[in-house]
């Protein structure tokens, strides 16, 4: 099973982007999840066509199966 975070922000030109982390920690909560969102959001290390992220949308871990059928 392949695993990824998947979180969702809005950013001050009003458009909706989204970041994914592969293989998140198990159990993590919401609590953990909003604080490290908000942590991103006051960096402003991340802007997007020169709008950094002003809100914490979503987030939500997707958990997908995975069948390797030819690797070379």
């Amino acid at each position: 099973m392949a695993k990824v975070l998947q979180l969702t922000f809005l950013t001050a030109g009003n458009k909706k982007v989204t970041l994914v982390v592969d293989e998140p920690k198990p159990n993590l909560t919401e609590e953990e999840v909003v604080a490290t969102m908000e942590t991103v959001i006051a960096s402003h290390i991340f802007e997007v066509d020169a709008y950094p992220f002003t809100d914490a949308l979503s987030a939500k871990i997707i958990d997908r199966e995975v069948t390797e059928l030819f690797k070379a």
